[in-house]
């Protein structure tokens, strides 16, 4: 057996779900449009338990989602998981946000020569993102970009690129060629860390419990809510 809890907290989506053997048991997840993680996390996964019937001993491992994404939903997320697999001494394994999100897009909508941009928002005009092939193999690596008309222009001449993710919806108006296409809710989710989380128990690639942390992209800004203007 190698039951596995899968944590998603990278984005406003508080998402986990609970696998064996690479295949989904069960699913909890929010949709809520504010970050409600410190609250929903720890009940999601007590429901996920719940409802299957299985116990947090029964674990062989627990996943996370490593990032790019909310400082502090990845921080909560990372903290949480680290914790299970402290207590119950089993393995942590991290998954890239972006990567689970176009193997999830890419299965769904390959095509030859197509590639697959997931988008995560940044803030103002900068967004997460990446590029993948359809054999999801990573063709321009993960940065901060600040997006403007000519973004992406020299993959869009010679591709069909299928933009997705919560970051892409503010680049329709902006990123305007015959082969940008752009998906609707898309969002990250612990079911597409699936097939990342149980290759990596496969091959035991886990993660330093006590040193693993978030990949931010960039550095942490704090800011004031507006209605405490």
């Amino acid at each position: 057996m190698s039951l596995i809890l899968n944590i998603e907290s990278s984005s406003k989506i508080c998402s986990v779900s609970l696998s064996e053997k690479g295949n989904l048991l069960y699913l909890k997840e929010s949709d809520d449009k504010e970050y409600s993680h410190s609250r929903l996390l720890t009940l999601y996964i007590e429901d996920v338990f719940s409802k299957t019937g299985f116990k947090t001993s029964d674990l062989q491992a627990v996943a996370v989602s490593k990032g790019p994404g909310s400082y502090t939903g990845l921080r909560i997320g990372v903290s949480t998981a680290k914790g299970i697999a402290y207590s119950l001494g089993i393995p942590l394994i991290s998954v890239g946000t972006l990567e689970s999100m176009a193997l999830r897009v890419s299965e769904n909508y390959k095509e030859k020569d197509s590639l697959y941009c997931p988008m995560l928002d940044a803030r103002r005009m900068e967004v997460y993102c990446a590029l993948y092939d359809n054999r999801n193999q990573i063709i321009k690596e993960i940065s901060a970009d600040i997006i403007t008309r000519n973004s992406f222009s020299e993959y869009l001449e010679k591709n069909k690129i299928i933009f997705f993710g919560d970051g892409a919806s503010k680049c329709k108006e902006i990123i305007k060629h015959n082969n940008a296409f752009f998906l609707e809710n898309i969002n990250p989710s612990s079911k597409d860390m699936i097939t990342y989380s149980y290759k990596s128990f496969i091959n035991k690639e886990f993660e330093d419990i006590a040193y693993f942390e978030p990949f931010y992209l960039k550095d942490f800004i704090a800011t004031v809510p507006k209605n405490k203007f």
